[in-house]
């Protein structure tokens, strides 16, 4: 069986499995979204929905970002971890979407890697997400399934990424991405994935070798 062919027998089974993918995180503005997504590193997707409603309604859109300070959006995400970082990347991502691009968040890769704090990972997912377009979103699950699958190797999230785009078919991808997430939480855990549980365990190579 060639990787392929894996990645269709998989896109197929998590799409029984889950029929209705949806982004774990709340938002789906676009500013809004890429600033969840920006407050999501090493943080759970669930803290980051408890956190969002007040920071929104106190910085409605992106000129009430602009006019704010790094110190005053600190408070908002304290609890999100590593505030410090984020809230200086917050703000001057506004900023720079405002100077440079006119107040709209892009919708390529490149444009999107240009701001503050915005990796492939988030880029992949407001590109999904917000604008259709093909997308991989190469978080933790993604690399850890798709590796067990054997339809990736390495732990590298551009190599994984680039792995992947060769044999997911592309109108398929960015939902697969969320199906693994689900997947992820679900079964196909961590520490001890449940094989015999698996929707993927008559193809999977690690679940062969379980």
């Amino acid at each position: 069986m060639t990787k392929k062919q894996r990645a269709a027998l998989a896109a197929q089974a998590l799409k029984n499995e889950y029929p209705g993918p949806v982004c774990s995180l709340a938002c789906r503005e676009p500013l809004r979204l890429l600033i969840a997504t920006r407050l999501s590193a090493q943080c759970t997707d669930a803290r980051v929905n408890l956190v969002t409603p007040a920071l929104f309604a106190r910085f409605p859109d992106l000129d009430a970002f602009c006019a704010g300070t790094q110190e005053e959006i600190e408070e908002y995400i304290h609890s999100c971890g590593l505030y410090k970082t984020k809230a200086r990347d917050i703000l001057a991502m506004c900023r720079m979407l405002k100077a440079d691009f006119g107040g709209i968040v892009p919708d390529t890769l490149e444009e999107l890697t240009r701001l503050p704090g915005v990796g492939r990972k988030t880029a992949n997912l407001i590109l999904g997400d917000i604008y259709h377009k093909p997308a991989v979103v190469t978080d933790t699950h993604c690399i850890r399934i798709c590796g067990r699958l054997g339809l990736s190797e390495g732990k590298d999230p551009r190599k994984v990424e680039t792995q992947l785009r060769a044999i997911l078919p592309p109108d398929e991808s960015n939902d697969f991405c969320h199906r693994l997430v689900l997947h992820g939480r679900a079964v196909c855990t961590a520490r001890k994935p449940k094989c015999e549980k698996c929707c993927m365990k008559d193809f999977c190579k690690s679940a062969k070798t379980a």
